[in-house]
């Protein structure tokens, strides 16, 4: 790594103990990334009631689709970078920066303004409880407002973890953090304005993020100069992008979607079991977190191994990844099956909402013992750009397990959130033996990007 330069290379060195310093800060960046999120349901739920939980979850859910979306074109844009820092061609890296930033400009705006005038439909569609709606409808419009600070700064972190930098994004994450933490004590408690105002506090804490961010690279020793004339579109390097970012966007849509199903028929059974699924789901965001974190870092260091043709170096890091996250997500596991009850009443202490929610935080909480192998498996597919393959099993395990099993014990047979809770892990497990049998072949060992 050169003098003030933020790339680091990932294909020298011992794996084992460079996985663990790229995870960390990933893991930490993660945790916090999901304090946003409890921080909002903490303080509205605290403040504002049942009621407001609901409605922020609803319209966070929304919002979370379509950050995944574009996340999904970000995670392309670690590999194709990773990939072309590992065989040392720097130009074809600042060009397909400026083209990945143009591109979600571009689509930021757009979605915004579809999003402003759709949004009412969408909130029918999903049955949303007449108690919260107009909660949900003041959360989803204004976060609809931020969508290109949104998007930005989730493209800026991914760019800095194709270079091997996970650090840099924990320190920007960590300062959106504690002011959106203030600005949701200040707006929702002393100002009582429910989720609107958690609404605004994590549109201004994203966009000061992002932009400490540029300024930040700006004064490195970055390859992207942030000129308007490197904003610009090359034609390969989009057709690159696209190729390897829309399977993973189009899979993580959908996974969003069959969840956005569970809490679609959890609104149907009222306001509990609604305000249940969604601190769950914030809950959810913690326990899975450093499987996440460490498929993440599995897929940033096998892309720059790939590009430089260290095909069993990737092996051995998907190895060591599984290893460190299970040994994370099991002690989670036994965690929350002890104190169901105890990990719920932090958020709400409705003893409705709690019954609700332990019932289905006792099946939804086996995942925990699966989305390891899945993640990591899942990164090294990525890392060497198969994402088609990651995209198909992502989309088959939602589409063939998850909403069906949903709908099935949900709907069909009544089973309450403790039948709703089944769809989670079984899907999860429907997706690693694919992706297992997918690594078995040694198909991923074809370089799809260079």
């Amino acid at each position: 790594m050169r003098k003030g330069s933020i790339e680091r290379n990932l294909t020298e060195g011992n794996v084992v103990k460079l996985l663990i310093q790229f995870a960390l800060p990933f893991m930490l960046s993660n945790l916090i990334q999901s304090l946003y999120n409890v921080a909002d349901m903490l303080i509205v739920g605290y403040y504002s009631g049942t009621a407001a939980i609901s409605g922020v979850n609803i319209g966070g859910q929304v919002t979370l689709i379509l950050t995944n979306l574009i996340v999904g074109l970000t995670v392309g844009g670690t590999v194709i970078i990773g990939q072309y820092l590992g065989s040392g061609d720097r130009k074809s890296v600042k060009e397909t920066i400026g083209t990945l930033l143009t591109f979600l400009l571009i689509v930021g705006i757009a979605i915004t303004i579809i999003m402003l005038i759709v949004s009412d439909n969408i909130l029918w569609l999903l049955q949303t409880p007449e108690e919260s709606y107009q909660q949900a409808r003041d959360y989803l419009d204004i976060t609809m407002l931020g969508t290109v600070f949104i998007f930005g700064y989730n493209a800026f972190s991914a760019i800095l973890r194709g270079f091997g930098d996970s650090r840099r994004p924990l320190i920007f994450v960590s300062i959106a953090c504690t002011i959106n933490v203030f600005l949701d004590l200040l707006l929702v408690g002393a100002y009582g304005m429910a989720a609107k105002g958690a609404a605004i506090a994590t549109v201004i804490s994203q966009a000061i993020s992002m932009i400490l961010c540029i300024i930040t690279l700006i004064k490195s020793d970055f390859v992207f100069d942030f000129k308007l004339s490197s904003f610009k579109f090359i034609k390969k390097h989009f057709i690159t992008i696209i190729r390897i970012g829309i399977p993973i966007s189009i899979q993580n849509v959908i996974v969003n979607f069959s969840f956005l199903v569970l809490t679609t028929i959890a609104n149907s059974m009222g306001v509990n079991a609604s305000a249940a699924v969604g601190i769950v789901g914030k809950y959810n965001g913690f326990a899975i977190l450093p499987a996440i974190a460490v498929g993440s870092s599995v897929s940033a260091m096998v892309a720059q191994n790939m590009g430089a043709g260290a095909i069993d170096r990737a092996k051995k890091t998907f190895y060591t990844g599984f290893a460190l996250a299970f040994s994370i997500t099991f002690v989670v596991f036994i965690i929350t099956q002890i104190f169901p009850e105890q990990i719920l009443s932090i958020f709400d202490d409705d003893p409705n909402t709690i019954s609700a929610g332990v019932e289905y935080i006792r099946t939804f909480s086996f995942d925990y013992l699966i989305v390891p192998a899945t993640f990591c498996l899942n990164g090294l597919v990525t890392g060497s750009g198969h994402t088609i393959i990651s995209s198909v099993c992502g989309i088959l395990s939602s589409i063939g397990f998850r909403v069906p099993i949903a709908i099935v014990f949900g709907i069909v047979m009544q089973k309450g959130l403790g039948g709703l809770g089944l769809a989670a892990p079984i899907a999860s497990l429907a997706s690693c033996l694919i992706l297992l049998i997918y690594y078995v072949t040694g198909k991923w060992k074809k370089n799809m990007v260079i």
